[in-house]
């Protein structure tokens, strides 16, 4: 099938339909810009690269936005694409669309950062710019929305990563912003790229059965139709229609149903005139026709979403025992429902040609305020790239627990949400002096998932903190980053008096008064400054941490002759040298095998959680007292060590093979039938492996488990034995086993 190109004439039709007096001349002059400069560039596909622009504009024209956003829409890409400057756009099409453009440009290349950090501020930069002004998002989702439908021209891991970005992001975002319609394609066309087969799978399994819930819902649209009608209960339509694909994926898996037991398969949806009592009038007549089930109505009219979502959900089960749902709003619910902000935004114009804001879009800016600023609030408290990524994707979690406290106010919550979001949802201050929870007047844990309706008191102390256990209940990215934000304060103040403990004691072995260099300000700094801190308190902090040694603080102290002079232990070998051999040795490391980069004599263990192998990636985490921590970067534990990223150092492998041995345990999946035990050890020995243990048992269904301890050198000389592992007759499954 040719797809045909789209042509800007076409576009202009559909701006002058649903827009008054539109300025198309600002539309030509931004489609022969883009046209000039994207001049030669070929998409993916072959087909030139004009053809996205043109696209991205036709759905911007579709959602009804203004001639601004369409003309940004052919321009969006001309900055990041070509030689053209903002300066360019600015002198050519005024501030307003290069604010628009800007915030749709991606970040310059930085050669430091990875491509997950860039991608990450590349993020944070447009969630900035569209709380200014929404338009950035929707030409954003717009052009999201076409790379999605044409993503088959791709190789598979950009699909993959762009995909699941989409699923993380966009489609939440546009869920934030009530854009219905553009969220259910998102989410489909990134279910089908992520995961293909399940796809194809769940695809075909409705297909079968199409002819027959298309039978189903025809009934049961022409029953409401009927009813409807003998009431006298104005409509405007009745539809019908089968759960979407991911949206239907998502319930298998998490309740682990079958196709056959999902309730809410097919639902119609009865559209009425706008005049919300007949919303009530057509549930009374729903629920005439059908048996409610219990629990299982929401009132959206009269408690909206924040997204200004509208609507009755209710369901019911019909004589043949099949339930399924039925929605029921306005026709002007309908419209919001489908595109959320985007229907609201128009403009009216002055006999002058400036535009004002009128009434409607003063309301909607407030709200779109609302919907955004917990995204703002996100980037402005994470530090860091990634935990602003991790925030970010915590405060798009669709929001569907409303309580309340003691007074009525309604909290609204993500799902999961503990006693914790709520008190940090009311103020910062209260969640930091919480010290237990009432729900509907009962005591309760902390860690109670919260529940539609709960009546919540939250109980405090003035002297209480938070406690690093929290950050195991709370939920929304607030609470958890007021938590870190506190554990990352006490822990700092914790190290600078460990730091300046260890620095006291350094200085009695050189027989140097501590007085004497902790209260000379200007050279506390300036030996900071040389390690490229700030403060002395930094420096402290450093040293407390275990990142900088006191003796090397006093060595620049002092100078390097006056040390030597002063040195207690010139000329032999510390005891903490000594010890960290020993330890080393006593482990079967060899004395070089991590190395921490610029710190010297710094005992390195490995993390018993995930045992790091040689050739595997590595982090450090300085534990106090500890010394430095080895763990694998995949560790499922290294998440909870970033909440303090002082204490995260760069280790690496030293140069060299390395031949320590180290015991790693693997767990084979297998059938169960005689001799596979015998198998898999052959197969290892026959490798020239070492096995040190090896032990077998049957599971509840049926499969043989077999749990062998072997001695390897490397990451390369485990997948070696794996391999060798899978090779055997009868083994399913092989996974690392970890202590």
């Amino acid at each position: 099938m040719i797809k045909i190109m789209i042509r800007i004439e076409d576009v202009i039709e559909k701006v002058e339909k649903n827009r008054p007096e539109p300025d198309i001349d600002l539309i030509r002059r931004a489609y022969l810009f883009s046209a000039l400069h994207h001049r030669g560039q070929k998409r993916a596909s072959g087909e030139p690269y004009l053809v996205h622009p043109l696209e991205v504009a036709d759905i911007l024209a579709d959602m009804r936005l203004d001639e601004t956003s369409v003309s940004t829409g052919l321009l969006h890409d001309v900055v990041e694409d070509t030689l053209v400057d903002l300066e360019t756009i600015r002198s050519y099409f005024g501030d307003e669309i290069t604010h628009l453009v800007d915030g749709l440009t991606k970040i310059a290349h930085i050669s430091n950062l990875s491509k997950e950090k860039q991608q990450a501020e590349n993020v944070r930069k447009m969630v900035l710019a569209m709380i200014t002004d929404v338009r950035v998002v929707l030409i954003k989702l717009a052009d999201r929305l076409h790379n999605m439908r044409t993503m088959q021209f791709l190789k598979p891991e950009k699909r993959a990563r762009i995909s699941q970005e989409t699923l993380d992001i966009y489609a939440p975002i546009a869920h934030r912003l009530g854009m219905g319609k553009v969220r259910s394609e998102l989410e489909d066309l990134s279910f089908q790229n992520l995961y293909p087969e399940e796809y194809r799978k769940l695809s075909n399994e409705v297909e079968a059965r199409r002819t027959e819930l298309e039978a189903a819902l025809e009934k049961i649209t022409d029953l409401i139709k009927t009813k409807l009608n003998e009431n006298d209960v104005p409509f405007i339509e009745v539809q019908g229609r089968v759960k979407r694909l991911y949206s239907l994926w998502k319930k298998l898996k998490k309740r682990k149903l079958t196709i056959e037991e999902v309730y809410d398969l097919i639902a119609a949806r009865i559209i009425t005139p706008n005049d919300k009592k007949n919303c009530y009038l057509a549930l009374s007549v729903v629920h005439d026709i059908w048996t409610p089930v219990p629990e299982r109505f929401k009132d959206w009219i009269g408690n909206p979403r924040d997204n200004l979502y509208q609507s009755l959900h209710t369901s019911v089960i019909n004589d043949n025992g099949q339930s399924f749902e039925v929605q029921i709003r306005t026709e002007e619910m309908h419209h919001v429902a489908e595109e959320g902000v985007a229907a609201h935004w128009k403009y009216k114009e002055r006999k002058l040609g400036r535009r004002e804001e009128d009434a409607s879009l003063d309301e909607l800016r407030k709200t779109v305020e609302k919907l955004l600023l917990p995204l703002v609030e996100t980037t402005q408290d994470a530090e860091d790239s990634e935990d602003f990524i991790e925030s970010l994707k915590l405060d798009l979690y669709p929001k569907d627990v409303y309580a309340f406290t003691p007074m009525g106010k309604i909290i609204q919550l993500p799902r999961g949400a503990t006693p914790l979001d709520f008190a940090y949802a009311i103020h910062s201050e209260v969640g930091d002096a919480c010290t237990g929870a009432k729900i509907k007047g009962r005591i309760v844990p902390l860690r109670t998932e919260l529940q539609n309706g709960d009546v919540v008191e939250i109980l405090t102390t003035p002297n209480s903190k938070p406690s690093r256990d929290w950050l195991n209940y709370a939920v929304t990215s607030k609470a958890r980053n007021r938590i870190r934000h506190w554990i990352a304060d006490q822990q700092r103040a914790d190290s600078i008096e460990i730091g300046r403990k260890l620095l006291e004691k350094e200085a009695d072995k050189f027989r140097l008064s501590p007085k004497k260099l902790l209260n000379n300000d200007d050279e506390m700094k300036r030996i900071a400054n040389e390690y490229g801190l700030g403060r002395a308190e930094d420096l402290l902090a450093s040293i407390g941490y275990g990142k900088t040694l006191p003796r090397n603080v006093l060595a620049k102290f002092l100078g390097a002759e006056k040390f030597a002079e002063l040195d207690p232990e010139k000329k032999k070998e510390t005891r903490l040298e000594s010890s960290v051999k020993a330890v080393k040795k006593f482990i079967g490391l060899g004395e070089d095998a991590i190395i921490v980069r610029g710190v010297d004599n710094l005992l390195t263990t490995r993390a018993r959680c995930c045992n790091p192998l040689r050739g595997e990636e590595i982090i450090g985490y300085i534990s106090l007292g500890k010394g430095i921590v080895v763990h694998n970067k995949r560790c499922k534990n290294v998440q909870q060590l970033m909440v303090n990223r002082d204490r995260i150092v760069d280790v690496e492998w030293a140069k060299g093979e390395g031949k320590e041995i180290q015991s790693v345990r693997l767990l084979a999946t297998t059938e169960n039938r005689t001799g596979m035990l015998a198998g898999i050890t052959n197969a290892i020995a026959e490798i020239k492996t070492g096995i040190r243990d090896a032990r077998a048992e049957v599971s509840k269904n049926d499969r043989g488990l077999i749990e062998v301890t072997i001695e390897v050198f490397d990451k390369k000389h485990l997948d070696k034995v794996v391999t060798s592992v899978q090779q055997v007759p009868g083994v399913i499954a092989v996974e690392r086993v970890n202590y």
